[in-house]
């Protein structure tokens, strides 16, 4: 594995708020070449710190998707025999068929080994994923190679990647996982930073809007039945939906009116739960 000079601290983002604590986590986690766990409820921005890195110190975002069925080798590589076994049966292929490396692809955490220049990898929704599948890939990262058994081969990383790794904490993490990652938990922003979210995506928002939207949407979470509370990503589409209807007033907005809903809640029941609720209050 070769060795890249220092990267540069991760200080800020174009779209993405960043507080000092969590840029701090982040640089020494890179420092330490340790991964970084994040956890916390969704729409609190795991997955985009990613994405924030990677444009922040110029490196390219690799991105693997946990499934629940999901085995550690095809994060690693694939072996496509069936196109192979084509191959060998028609002819119509420029590839030598007795070469099975021809025929080996790399899976998510392998493109961030073999890429000539250093990446994020984002492991996203690692709690999905059994406890085996949790360790066997820290296993991995930690000795950066893994072995194609096809072709007796060890793949060596060219460049140890900067790991992120998300939890939205459905599932229990083995001891020996969480001991061998920096752990950061991101809270749900407050007001306040919430407002500065907002400003970020919308520059010259109105004032009035602002405000009530945001006081409207806290007051929406704390409604107690529903089982998945809008995000940050409902809140900012909520408002996009609500500057685009004309005949909207922000001033009236969680006194004499709350448009939308279906921006906000995905689920019926949270929908028909939240309407109930905000017709209450207004009446």
């Amino acid at each position: 594995m070769s060795k890249e000079k220092k990267t540069e601290d991760f200080k800020e983002a174009t779209r993405y708020i960043l507080d000092d604590e969590l840029a701090k986590i982040v640089n020494i986690s890179m420092a330490l070449e340790m991964p970084l766990l994040l956890k916390g409820e969704p729409g609190t921005g795991k997955t985009m710190l990613a994405h924030a890195i990677a444009e922040s110190l110029k490196m390219p975002l690799i991105v693997l998707n946990v499934k629940s069925s999901m085995k550690l080798v095809e994060a690693l590589y694939q072996y496509d025999t069936l196109t192979r076994l084509n191959d060998s049966r028609f002819g119509d292929s420029n590839r030598d068929v007795s070469n099975i490396e021809e025929y080996i692809k790399m899976g998510k955490i392998g493109q961030s080994f073999t890429a000539d220049k250093r990446t994020v990898l984002l492991i996203d929704e690692i709690d999905k994923a059994d406890t085996d599948f949790q360790d066997d890939m820290l296993d991995v990262l930690d000795q950066m190679e893994f072995d194609i058994i096809e072709i007796d081969k060890t793949m060596s990383a060219k460049n140890r990647p900067v790991i992120i790794i998300t939890s939205n904490a459905k599932k229990d993490l083995s001891d020996p996982f969480l001991g061998r990652c920096n752990f950061h938990h991101i809270a749900f922003p407050d007001p306040k930073m919430m407002r500065k979210i907002i400003k970020v995506h919308f520059s010259d928002i109105d004032t009035t809007l602002m405000e009530n939207a945001v006081a409207t949407f806290y007051k929406l979470r704390e409604i107690d039945a529903v089982e998945k509370k809008p995000a940050t990503r409902e809140l900012i589409n909520w408002i996009r939906a609500l500057q685009a209807d004309d005949d909207f007033k922000p001033k009236n907005l969680g006194k004499e009116d709350v448009p939308f809903l279906g921006v906000l809640f995905k689920k019926s029941q949270d929908y028909q739960t939240a309407s109930a609720t905000v017709n209450r209050r207004i009446q």
